[in-house]
């Protein structure tokens, strides 16, 4: 479990794609090595991996072909940057929201538009399964960063960046066409999954 908020930017140092299909990802890092173990979790652009193997430069996690299938973690290469943050501990604050690091779909980043004084406006596009658990005001994850939607426009989600995020993600590296990875809250998911459950037992009943 995550929370969303960014604890430093990793700089891809190798994607190395296996012969099963899958790949091994090593990426260098300072800041989330200070307790990370192997076999502990890692949020890579909000995608939960495994830590395989632990360097003083950075870790190395191997990625299935359902990750590289469902994610943007197939578009990584030498010297892309990622958002990194270790699991929640019980006695953290939840300074963000719950993410699990289970990316449900790959969103199109459509716009990023600086609105002055180091906000910014970012704008993307997400596909139909996700619609129904995006609510105004509510939580979505954007490469695993915790942001509130400002405005939803049909399949268009928008939201607010703050000087602060925009300078410690990778949001600055963002352009247009880039493909992000995005998790809705996981509340609103199982509210939506009830309400799906009622409606089908109300059906059955006639």
């Amino acid at each position: 479990m995550f929370t969303g908020i960014i604890e430093e930017t990793g700089e891809i140092a190798a994607f190395e794609p296996l012969p099963a299909g899958g790949a091994r990802l090593a990426v260098g890092a300072k800041v989330v090595l200070s307790d990370l173990e192997i076999g502990g979790s890692i949020a890579v652009n909000g995608c939960c991996l495994t830590a395989v193997e632990i360097t003083g430069e950075g870790f190395t996690a191997d990625l299935s072909p359902e990750t590289l299938d469902k994610t943007n973690l197939s578009a990584l290469h030498a010297g892309s940057r990622v958002n990194l943050e270790r699991p929640l501990l019980p006695t953290s604050r939840l300074s963000g929201h719950f993410v699990q690091g289970h990316v449900d779909a790959v969103g199109e980043l459509l716009a990023l538009d600086e609105l002055g004084d180091g906000n910014w406006r970012l704008r993307v596009r997400t596909p139909p399964p996700m619609r129904p658990h995006l609510v105004y005001k509510g939580s979505i994850a954007i490469d695993g960063i915790s942001l509130t939607i400002a405005k939803l426009d049909g399949d268009v989600v928008e939201v607010a960046i703050i000087p602060h995020t925009y300078g410690e993600t990778n949001l600055s590296a963002r352009r247009p066409g880039d493909q992000v990875n995005l998790e809705a809250d996981m509340l609103a998911k199982h509210v939506a999954r009830l309400l799906e459950l009622q409606k089908s037992d109300e059906a059955a009943r006639g």
